[in-house]
This record gives C-alpha cells, structure tokens and sequence, in this order.
C-alpha cells in the first residue's frame, strides 16, 4: 500500500489522495450541494473518469509509454565531469557524458572497448632521449608513454542553445542580456549541434587544470599528464588577473603533453609506465566539453540562475537532462543526435541462459527516458516498488526479510511473495571494501615495532567481521583478507588468499582465531589483562567517527563490546565530517573507519591506499593510516607499471602478506549488492565500474502496465456504500425540493 500523507494540508498534486480525505472531500461537497442529484451524477463521472488505477503516482500520458522509473536517495552536487566523483553523480553524468572509452557491458573480468574512438590506445614507450622503446620494455627504461586516440567521424553533440548560429554564422546566445528571463536550458528556443572533435577531448583536458573548478583528479594528474601542472600554473595567475566571475579561455593556455594531430586526432604523454592510465579514460573526468558550453555559461547571470555546466551537462551520450529539480526528480531523454551504438552479442557464458544476449546486434538506447523521484525514506521506496511503481530497487534492512530468505546453507533466495510477482534477483561482491584504519603515527598504535603490531594484530582478530556482517548486514558482505575484493587482480579465494594472522584453515574454509589468541598477542604487545605492564594503567583507546547515521548507535555499542572481549576500553569520539577530514589530515585520530570503491579494476587502485608516498599527514594522499614500509612501497612501484601476469600475481601475495603481518588495516568487509528487478526491465546485469549501463535496459512498457493495474485494482466497495448512502439521503431531499417547487408554482 502507498504511503501518502493523511491531512489534507500535506496533500500536493499529482499525489493521489488518501481514501478517507477522497471520501470526506466528496461527501462534504455532496452535502452542501444546492442540486444533490446532479452532484451524485458529477461524483459517478469523476469516478469513472479515475482510470483502471487510482494510485498511480505519474501523469496520465505517460501509461504504457517507453520510460523507465527509479528512485535516489541522495542529490547530486556536481555534474560538470571536471568535478563530479562521487556515486550519486555519476549516475547522471556516465549517461550524458562519453569517455573516449568504455567497459563491456557483459565480460567479465571488465575489459575495455571504444566508445567514441576507433580502437582502444596502445601505448608507444620512449626514454630519456626520446627513443621509441619495445612494448616489453621495464617500467625503469620508461621516461614517457604516449598514447594516440583517433574519434570515429560523424558524432555530434546533444541539441543545445550553445550552438545555436544565425544567419551570419554568430551564436545567438553570446551577449549581453542572454540570461534574462531564463531559469532552464529549455527557455531558449533556439538549439544547434556540432560534430564531436579532438579538441573538445582536450579542452576537457585543460579543465582539469582550472583554478576555480577544483577537479579531484588534478593534482594526481599533474603528476601524470606532462605540462598539466605549469598550465594550472599559468591558469592560477591569470585568474587572479581577472574578476572571480570572468571567463578564462583555455584555448589561449597550452598544454604540452597534449597534441592535436588533426581534426580528429590527438596524443596524450603520460610521464613514465602507468598502463592504468587506460581507466582513466573511461571516466567522466575525460569525457569532452566543448568550448562553445563553457563559453556560454559563463556570461554574466548565468550561475546565479544554475545555469551552469554542474547543472546542465552538455555531452554525446545517449541521454540529456531533460528535467533538474534534485530535491525532487530529475529525468533523463532520449537524444535525438545519439551516434548509435549496438547491444553486445558476447559475454560470459551465464549470459546467453539469463537472457542477455536476446537482444544482440539491437541498436542502442532502448529507453526513451528515464524518471529518477527521490526518496529519503526506505518504506515509501519499497512499497513503490511492490506495486510496480519503480522498475527496481534494493533492499533495505527493513524489507529484507519480506524480500528473500536465507537457506540453511547460507544461500539467498527470493521469498514466495517475490517470486509470485516474478521480481528478479541479482546479487554481487561489489568492488569495495571497508576497514578500520589505525593511525601508524600514533605513539600507542602506530609503528613498525612488535608492540604496536602485536595490538593492531590482536585487535584484528578480536573484532569478529563475520559477526558483524550477520547482525548488521543481514548477510551481505564477505569478510575481506586483504584490501582487494573480488574480481580485481590478485584477489585470491580459499586458502592461497587467507589471512593467517587472524584466520586458521579448518575444514575446508576460514576459521577466526579463537580470543585466547588475540589475548597473548595483547599481551606480547605489553598490554596483560588490558593493562600497560610498566604502569598499569588500562589500554584505552580512541576511535574518530562522523557518525549520525540510522543504526550507528547499535555499531558502535557493538564494537565496545568486541574490544571488551580483550579488556581494552573504546572510546567512540563522533565529530562533523569536515572536522573528521582535518582530523585525519593532521594525523589527530588513533582509530577511524573508512571505505573504498573501485575506481578501475586494478590492484593499483586498493594497494596506493597504504602506498607510503601517499601518506595523508606528508603529503595529504589518501594512505589515511601513515603507513610506510619500504619493502611494500618498493614492490607497489613495480606491480603498478606490470600487466597481469604470473610474476604480477606473485608480487601481490607478497604485498598482501606484508600488509597481513603488519595489520596497518582491520580488513573489514566487501558488501555484496542486493538488487531487485520487475520482470518487464530486461538486461540488467552488476557492474560496479562500467556506469553507463542504462543504453542496455529495456522495458517492456506493456507488460508492466498490465501488471500495475493487476496489482493496483481499487477496492471500490466502500464507495459504492458512500453512493448508496448519499443517494439514500439525496430522495427525500429531492422530493422535499419538488414540494417546494409546487407550492412556489400556486
């Protein structure tokens, strides 16, 4: 059943109203009416007129039409591609956007192919005199790698006010007074396209160097890209020349390490071997911008009417953002200018048996539009879905159980309810993980010594993940071993990838080490029965939380406990996350919880978080634990620059048997995802680093039709006893009426 609000106050339109307040409106109405008859009659029609469903949520146009409905939690802050990073926003920005690259929607592991371009880069290698080295070269030889990326020709742009030309070949919208009397991109009447070019790839380039734009990626890419750290030089002082609104000209600043080798062609020079450069390219964050748009939207008025590149992405993709309201519902269109792409005819071989290769060879997108609602409540959310409202959902831990149901053996399966609507269920490790962090500077915690290991390895083993994930996961995750989750690289299922320090292998499967031996290791560290063995004093240590969060309390009470179970005193010190970010910065914090999710495939991606030139407090990188041991950094430097291949795999158990012995992390989990679907949206398939998957959904918009009204049949019994009450009262007001008639007649 819907959940709407029950006063007729809280009622907006286009909700439908609740029984009671429908039925007291009407009734109400009928009462005062000075004709009752014809106010019945009026009553009869509007029913008649309500539709085969009463409570459906969207416009009545939009029944059986080719649109795809689904809800968001949280609104997306940024949508220029120099800016967004974050997994609210990329589900808007993979759609709209188009990287030179992409991932196949079915293979697994994830393999790259070309989205705009001809072929996926291979990478030409030189030294230090700019001789071309083999392909085979060591990563030490390699003083720069080039890589060459040529556009198919004869893709254009989404219809767009940016390039609307006069008849003199001028922009219309450049000028003086082009945003008055605008709120919306749709306000301007006009639109234009253009083909896609090289150097709307590489002026998105040069956006990342932008001052006033602070890409994420820029500082990591100055270190990358050559010449991409003396532009953002050259940019920082010509934006203190100018006002702070003032449009800076990228085209007029150059940027060396990118070279446009035609209209359609252009180079990119990466400092040394980083063969993960390629992912990179199959982010937003190198998806072309085109001059024309950043032009337009910086002229005078624009911002303060939202009328920005954040706010109205102008892309290739196969959708534009038709409608932005974030606070309520934002839609995604169909673009009418979409280049074509078809649906995949291979994967895995699961794949052709689930029904995902039906569809093989079909030009792409399939969905005309997309309607995202917001909902900050769970309940509401789910009871949409299960009328049909939303074409898939996840699972919230209030509707877990009402969802699937777990066997004897672990396994999940759809509950009968479920499977009686024919709902779908698609589960996956997703590529992340979770962990709680120890400050290696910290004097009590910290450091390479056996006092300080011996704790973070006692801790370790006295935090019981797996207890944890049962209570507060309903199941869902897997205990980690090391940072890598499964499907990257190097992660290692079953015996060859457990932690021995925290694990023993009975059985045929992981077995936590008993507490005992969490006590001697506590013990060894100094720390007998929890206390300092020099001064008695208890162990007592301190965890930074930003905490706030549905449940937090109940996680927190849980972890006392686990540190309990050895005698060691928590102390749970919750702050906002603005001042938990200086914290870590400053190196202020014993204990903290973070997580991460995979940016590419590639354990380059997870180890850089414990890489100790990435140390948070030297250098602000993103090893939030300080850590730094010189073996481990010395075999990152030389897994980062390998393909995957054997000897690759073997320097990865050395890496991780190092992290294991040194504990810098408490391997937490890796959370799997629970996902539901409706039997009408077809091609749904996990994918945790490819985010341009909507071309590939299809709705079978009749079906689903169908099955609303089948699930959503007003019960219409309790109306027709308010008719049958009102006419009862209606005849004798009728008759009284006619008598007055009559005497008013004589």
């Amino acid at each position: 059943m819907l959940h709407f609000p029950t006063a007729a106050r809280a009622w907006r339109p286009g909700f439908p109203l609740p029984f009671s307040l429908l039925v007291g409106r009407i009734a109400g109405r009928l009462a005062g009416a000075r004709r009752p008859i014809v106010a019945i009659a009026a009553f009869a029609a509007f029913l008649a007129g309500c539709g085969p469903v009463w409570n459906d949520p969207y416009p009545v146009d939009e029944s059986g039409r080719n649109i795809l409905y689904t809800a968001f939690t949280d609104r997306p802050k940024h949508l220029d591609p120099a800016q967004s990073y974050t997994e609210d926003e990329i589900t808007f920005t993979a759609q709209i956007y188009e990287p030179a690259l992409q991932y196949h929607y079915l293979k697994r592991p994830y393999t790259l192919i070309p989205t705009t371009v001809e072929a996926v880069p291979v990478p030409r290698f030189y030294d230090g005199k700019g001789k071309e080295l083999a392909a085979t070269a060591p990563a030490e030889a390699v003083a720069e790698s080039v890589y060459e990326l040529k556009l198919k020709p004869g893709i254009r742009f989404q219809p767009h006010p940016a390039f609307a030309l006069d008849e003199a070949g001028a922009p219309v919208y450049l000028g003086a007074g082009s945003a008055d009397g605008r709120r919306a991109v749709a306000d301007f009447p006009r639109t234009g396209t253009r083909e896609l070019t090289a150097d709307d790839y590489i002026y998105q380039i040069k956006r990342l160097a932008h001052p006033r734009l602070h890409s994420p990626i820029f500082g990591m890419m100055a270190e990358r890209i050559v010449g991409l750290k003396e532009l953002g030089e050259s940019l920082q002082q010509a934006a203190k020349k100018q006002p702070p609104d003032a449009w800076i000209d990228l085209d007029a600043y150059p940027l060396s390490g990118v070279e446009r080798v035609d209209a359609h062609t252009w180079r990119i020079r990466i400092r040394g071997k980083y063969p993960q450069f390629l992912y990179w390219l199959a982010m937003p964050f190198f998806a072309p911008v085109p001059r024309e748009a950043d032009r337009f939207f910086a002229q005078p008025g624009m911002a303060a009417k939202n009328l920005t590149l954040d706010w109205w992405p102008v892309g290739t993709g196969p959708y534009v953002l038709a409608e932005n309201d974030p606070n309520r519902r934002m839609v995604l269109a169909r673009n009418p200018n979409y280049h074509g792409q078809t649906y995949p005819c291979d994967g895995e071989p699961a794949d052709g048996p689930a029904g995902l290769l039906e569809d093989c060879g079909q030009p792409l997108p399939f969905i005309d539009a997309a309607v995202f609602t917001r909902e900050k409540e769970a309940i509401p959310y789910w009871n949409k879905f299960l009328q049909g409202y939303y074409d898939a959902s996840g699972i919230s831990s209030d509707s877990f159980d009402q969802a699937v149901r777990v066997n004897v053996g672990g396994d999940v399966a759809l509950s009968d309810e479920m499977r009686e609507k024919g709902i779908r269920l698609l589960t996956s490790v997703k590529a992340s993980t979770f962990y709680m962090g120890f400050n290696l500077l910290d004097p009590v915690v910290g450091g390479l010594g056996e006092r300080g290991t011996r704790l973070r390895q006692a801790l370790s083993i006295a935090i019981d993940q797996e207890e944890y994930i049962s209570i507060f996961q309903n199941g869902r995750g897997v205990a980690a071993q090391s940072p890598l989750p499964p499907g990257i690289f190097g992660y290692e299922a079953g015996e060859e990838g457990l932690d021995t320090v925290v694990y023993d292998w009975v059985d045929g499967k992981p077995r936590r080490k008993p507490v005992e031996a969490a006590k001697k290791l506590l013990a060894e560290a100094g720390y007998p029965n929890g206390r300092d063995a020099a001064t008695g004093e208890p162990l007592v240590l301190n965890l930074d939380t930003t905490g706030g969060g549905v449940g937090e309390k109940s996680r927190l009470d849980w972890l006392t406990r686990q540190f309990a179970k050895i005698d060691v005193q928590l102390v749970v010190r919750a702050t906002d996350f603005n001042r938990f970010q200086d914290k870590l910065k400053k190196g202020a914090v014993q204990l903290y919880y973070l997580g991460w999710n995979a940016d590419y495939p590639d354990p380059e991606n997870f180890f850089f978080l414990l890489n100790g030139a990435e140390g948070k407090v030297a250098v602000g990188g993103e090893n939030a634990s300080n850590y730094r041991n010189p073996e481990f950094d010395a075999l990152f430097g030389r897994m980062k620059a390998m393909d995957n291949t054997p000897e690759r795999l073997e320097i990865i158990r050395r890496m991780n048997r190092i992290l294991q012995r040194d504990a810098p992390w408490v391997f937490g989990l890796h959370p799997k995802s629970y996902t539901l679907s409706h039997s009408w949206l077809k091609n749904r398939k996990p994918n945790d680093v490819g985010n341009n998957t909507l071309k590939y959904q299809r709705i079978d918009a009749g079906l689903r039709a169908r099955l609303r009204q089948e699930w959503n049949r007003p019960v219409a019994a309790p109306l027709l006893v308010v008719v049958a009450v009102l006419l009862a009262a209606a005849v004798p007001a009728l008759l009284a009426y006619r008598r007055r008639e009559r005497r008013a007649a004589r």
